[in-house]
């Protein structure tokens, strides 16, 4: 073969690669399409049933000289390709993603600016069981210098027997509690009816574990102006954490901190398993502070102070965790609150 001819061939070559690219956008444009409609009406991205279908007609009319594994090889890739193409259009559009605001979101709540690059930190007993006990808790929370006061109201529980927390009356008394040592008080509310009435008595918002796929709370929630913290949910992925996350902003209400608190795993050395890489994962997919609940994470209290270092090593935003004046007889969650003094070595050792 001359010269010439070889040059012929590659030119042709050459030709072929851009019809190939050009019609490989061309169905790119048509999979973007397809993916908005589906979005639209809900329905999964991805179609096995419909991939076979086109699989087995390119096969059908290939002609070689590729064998056909090689043709479903290649338009396996492409097919993935799509739907990658998909999966980044949908969060393209999420109001959360980061994309679609590339600068961090940061929250002022009575001047902790969180999302700072500070760390920050929530602290308060699990339940609030009564005034003296928020009281205690909320001085040494004081002494520290934090500004945060967390404490539960009402309290979801797995068995319908345990304490379920005083409900109104618990968010007064923490209101009453903050207001004297000038705290902000964050608590769980589970109900969609009682927003309206807690925004009277907390600062921010907790929307619990159990309840992150709660729609109407996360709707309830995005409708006022007041922060939200959100809990990653017990067996959530990270995709289905940050749509539960979208359902709030979608609302009107941006001010949203998500918080990493362990999932449930096949593992019993702790009360769930601390997931630290969503942590980066996160903060790199969306613009919302992340913070770590270290408690509930591990439910252990001698595992508090390396996860919380390890949190915040991660980067994350801040740490949450549990206080009570006497753990031992907590009506809820007893072994893994701190007492005052270990609190006070746990702020120590993180500063």
């Amino acid at each position: 073969m001359s010269n010439e001819e070889l040059d012929k061939l590659r030119r042709e070559l050459d030709e072929v690669n851009e019809d190939l690219l050009d019609v490989i956008n061309k169905r790119a444009k048509l999979v973007q399409q397809i993916g908005q409609i589906k979005q639209r009406q809900g329905m999964n991205r991805y179609d096995p049933v419909r991939e076979r279908d086109m699989l087995d007609s390119i096969k059908e009319k290939n002609t070689g000289p590729f064998e056909h594994s090689t043709v479903e090889h290649i338009f396996k890739e492409i097919f993935k390709a799509g739907l990658e193409l998909m999966e980044d259009d949908h969060r393209k559009a999420l109001l959360v993603s980061r994309k679609r605001k590339p600068e961090d979101t940061i929250i002022d709540i009575k001047g902790e600016t969180i999302g700072d690059g500070n760390p920050h930190f929530i602290m308060g007993p699990c339940s609030v069981e009564s005034y003296d006990q928020v009281a205690r808790v909320a001085k040494e929370v004081k002494d520290q210098g934090l500004t945060l006061l967390r404490g539960g109201a009402f309290k979801p529980r797995t068995s319908p027997y345990d304490f379920q927390g005083l409900g109104l009356e618990g968010l007064k008394i923490l209101r009453r509690v903050a207001d004297e040592y000038d705290l902000a008080v964050v608590s769980e509310i589970v109900n969609p009816a009682d927003i309206e009435t807690a925004v009277e008595y907390v600062d921010v918002i907790q929307i619990g574990a159990r309840n992150m796929q709660n729609f109407e709370l996360l709707k309830a929630a995005g409708s006022v102006n007041k922060p939200v913290l959100l809990k990653r949910g017990l067996a959530a992925t990270i995709s289905e954490f940050i749509n539960a996350a979208e359902y709030i902003i979608s609302k009107g209400n941006g001010d949203i901190i998500l918080c990493e608190r362990g999932i449930r795993t096949y593992e019993k050395a702790t009360r769930n398993t601390l997931d630290i890489s969503a942590v980066p994962i996160l903060k790199q997919e969306t613009h919302l502070p992340v913070m770590v609940d270290v408690t509930h994470s591990t439910g252990r209290r001698d595992l508090l102070l390396p996860t919380a270092k390890a949190a915040m090593a991660i980067g994350a935003d801040g740490i949450m965790a549990e206080v009570h004046p006497d753990p031992a007889v907590a009506l809820s969650d007893s072994a893994q609150q701190m007492d005052i003094e270990m609190f006070k070595n746990f702020m120590q050792e993180l500063r």
